[in-house]
Formats: C-alpha cells, sequence, structure tokens
C-alpha cells in the first residue's frame, strides 16, 4: 500500500480526494482535526506520521511550538512544501513511519490520522511500537481509524473516488464488514477497539478509546 500512496494516489491526486469529499466526510475530517487540537499544547513538538501533501499540518502548526510531518511519497511532500513555505515552525520529510530517523523521546505528541493505522500497510504494533519510542514520557501517541457507525458514509465516499478514477473500481463481493476493497488491489481496512486495547497491552502502555463524532476511533497512547 505504500507504493499504492507513492505511485498511484499521492499529491493532486490525494487532494482531489479530499476535495470531492461530501458534506457529512468534510464534518468527518474537521472533526478530526478539532479533537487532535484539542489533545495537543502550545509548546508541543509534534510528529505527524503520513501528512501526505500537508492537509492537517496547516492546522496543527499554528497550535504547536513545531510540527514535523514525514511521509513516504516524495511527490506529496513537493506539495506538502507549499504548506511548509507558509509557516515558519514546519518541516517535512521523506521517511518510513516504521524506521524513524529520530531519536527516543524527541516529541511531545505523534498524531497518525486519518486511518493510517491500516493505510499504511504495515506491521501495526511495529508502527505503534515506533511512535511511541519517539515520544516523551507524559507525553502521547493518537492513532485514529474509521468508527463502524461511519460505513456508509465512508463508502460512499469511496465511491466517488473510484468514479473519478483516483482509486480502482470497488469490488462489490469482497467490500464489506468495515474493509473497501478494489479491484486494482486498494485495499482501505480499519482497527476495532479490541485490537488497539490488545496493542497496548503487549506494549504494556495505557490506552484511551475515544469515539469522535460517529466517524472516528482515536486510540490515545501514553508512553512511560
Amino acid at each position: 500500500m505504500t507504493g499504492y500512496y507513492a505511485s498511484r494516489l499521492s499529491a493532486n491526486r490525494l487532494r482531489r480526494c479530499y476535495e470531492i469529499a461530501p458534506p457529512r466526510v468534510q464534518q468527518y475530517l474537521k472533526a478530526e482535526i478539532d479533537h487532535v487540537l484539542s489533545r495537543l499544547n502550545p509548546g508541543d513538538m509534534v510528529l505527524e506520521l503520513g501528512c501526505g501533501y500537508g492537509r492537517a499540518l496547516e492546522f496543527i502548526a499554528p497550535a504547536v511550538n513545531s510540527v514535523v510531518g514525514i511521509d513516504s511519497s516524495e511527490s506529496s511532500l513537493f506539495l506538502a512544501q507549499t504548506v511548509v513555505d507558509r509557516l515558519k515552525n514546519c518541516y517535512v520529510l521523506c521517511m518510513d513511519a516504521v524506521h524513524l530517523a529520530f531519536g527516543p523521546r524527541e516529541f511531545d505528541s505523534v498524531v497518525c490520522i486519518q486511518n493510517g493505522i491500516s493505510a499504511f500497510q504495515v506491521d501495526q504494533r511495529a508502527l505503534i511500537r515506533e511512535a511511541l519510542r519517539v515520544t516523551r514520557p507524559g507525553g502521547k501517541v493518537l492513532f485514529s481509524t474509521y468508527s463502524d457507525k461511519f460505513w456508509e458514509d465512508r463508502l460512499a465516499w469511496f465511491r466517488l473516488q473510484a468514479e473519478e478514477g483516483l482509486i480502482g473500481p470497488i469490488d462489490e463481493e469482497r467490500t464489506g464488514n468495515g474493509t473497501i476493497v478494489c479491484t486494482d488491489g486498494f485495499v482501505s481496512a480499519t482497527v476495532d477497539e479490541a485490537a488497539f486495547r490488545r496493542f497496548a497491552e503487549v506494549l504494556e502502555v495505557e490506552a484511551q478509546i475515544t469515539e469522535v463524532d460517529e466517524s472516528s476511533l482515536f486510540c490515545e497512547l501514553a508512553p512511560r
């Protein structure tokens, strides 16, 4: 999936996915950002995993001390640079979220929204472990996924993306139970509350699970 976002669903094509989002999806996107902002502090140094073309960075940057966005797509980061150029405390780097080129405990908060935990198509426990590694004790790590209650609106949004050729046609026979499958190999799955709690237990950290707007499920982890 990392290759999919780098080669097909990146930069302007990725931005177009958000431009065509229906009102209910726009509400979901705003609710995610609002929840993240409510959990950050003005003095925080923040890391965003999977920043894409910088959609969230322009909201996060004014609310914190500094923010670094990382992504595996160079074309998306090139587009994100136009956001960075307007902000003095925002930076973007091309990096693998499971192998971060940062030392331990460098950030106050690490954020991974828009279902990145599934969209990255990496070892999810390794992803969470790495996010915890670079977060200071007393800080927070935020991962979001889709709520089950958002299924119909989410599916309608992905249908619009397929109609525009941004992703492949929806594979109707294989799509369901929270997972959207396209004929070109694109897959959008989710993580449920039980899975988040299992990850937290294995990694020996506390987890706070919050449903936001009946569209997102946030897992907030507290590093030790």
